[in-house]
């Protein structure tokens, strides 16, 4: 019997990559501590943001590479 493939990032991971997603959309999505970095400018900068807030609560993310 095939082995059952574990997911790589979990779904908590996806929903905050998504949130991060609409702000970005929104523009409102900031970078850096405190929002002080600027606006985020692309959608690869995003997704960056998303999955290292998702790091940060100790949700399954691969770690950075």
């Amino acid at each position: 019997m095939a082995k059952k493939k574990k997911r790589k990032y979990s779904p908590g991971a996806g929903r905050d990559v998504e949130q991060e997603m609409r702000r970005f959309n929104r523009g409102t999505a900031r970078s850096g501590k405190g929002g002080k970095g600027g606006k985020v400018k692309s959608r690869q900068q995003a997704i960056a943001i998303g999955l290292s807030k998702a790091r940060k609560e100790g949700k399954r993310v691969p770690p950075k590479r």
